[in-house]
């Protein structure tokens, strides 16, 4: 279960585990669950994550076509070196915010 940080109209999800086929149902469910809410922003923080798959970044894809039909933003925070790479190589920087540990992309 992930750790969920509510402030206001914006949340913070951080599951501490890889997002992988294993877990992309239970991580779809908390999230369509706080999608369910009035978001200005959802954030996803990675840390502690060292792998996204194919079904983990359709996850989050869908995520944020979720939250761009609302009007709301998505934030992807706290990406490791390598995911960060795959993350800008699929150009999703381009649709949604993304950080690296440590910096701001």
């Amino acid at each position: 279960m992930s750790e969920i940080i509510r402030d206001e109209r914006r949340v913070t999800i951080r599951p501490g585990r890889d997002i992988v086929a294993s877990m992309a149902g239970e991580f779809r469910t908390e999230l369509n669950g706080e999608i369910a809410e009035e978001l200005e922003e959802l954030t996803i923080d990675l840390s502690d994550v060292e792998m996204v798959d194919s079904v983990g970044i359709g996850v989050i894809i869908a995520t944020h076509n979720t939250l761009d039909q609302q009007g709301a933003k998505l934030k992807v925070i706290n990406i490791a070196e390598d995911i960060y790479g795959l993350f800008t190589t699929m150009r999703l920087d381009r649709h949604f915010t993304i950080e690296k540990t440590g910096k701001a992309s």
